[in-house]
Formats: structure tokens, C-alpha cells, sequence
């Protein structure tokens, strides 16, 4: 899955509509959920805070982050564009220091 767009949901002359924003993450699985997050960012971008495609992309973007927790997986800007999870600090637990 591309993070690219479609054109025709980017026209100038076409509104963005809350169903544009269901079509587009309804069928989106953990894999593909942090490309689905990104482009739903960029299409709700410009809308002002009450847009209902905005109120719905905020929603589903919310969604897409807690999907993509499951992989492990960080991508674009937001809570999960850290690195996940915390480095190991010395050897296996129960392993003796040997130094």
C-alpha cells in the first residue's frame, strides 16, 4: 500500500467528506495502518477543527496509532514516531556479571 493519494480526492473542486475518510482506513489492518494514519493526515491537513471529515480523520486516526502499536511499528510525526519499547539495560535476566 502506497502513501500516495488518489488524485480525485484531492481536487481542488471536490470536499473532502467523513466517508472519504471510512472508505479510505475501513478495510486498513495493522500492517498497513501507520501508511493509512499518514495519509489520512495529509487529507485533513487544511480543514478547519470542525470539519466533519476532520472530526472523523482525527477519530480514525487515533484508531490507526492503537492498530499499529500491535506491530510495533512507528512511522510520520506523533506519540509513536519514537523508538518503541526501552533499551535493555545489562545481560539476560538472572545472568551473572562476569567482568
Amino acid at each position: 500500500m502506497s502513501q500516495a493519494e488518489r488524485p480525485d480526492r484531492l481536487a481542488p473542486d471536490r470536499e473532502l467528506t467523513p466517508e472519504d475518510i471510512r472508505e479510505l482506513v475501513g478495510a486498513g489492518t495493522p500492517h498497513f495502518a501507520l501508511q493509512l494514519k499518514v495519509r489520512v493526515e495529509r487529507l485533513i491537513d487544511s480543514l478547519g477543527p470542525d470539519h466533519p471529515a476532520r472530526i472523523e480523520g482525527e477519530r480514525q486516526i487515533t484508531r490507526l496509532a492503537q492498530i499499529a502499536r500491535v506491530t510495533g511499528e512507528s512511522r510520520g510525526a506523533g506519540p509513536l514516531a519514537g523508538p518503541v519499547g526501552k533499551p535493555l539495560s545489562g545481560g539476560a535476566p538472572g545472568a551473572a556479571d562476569h567482568g
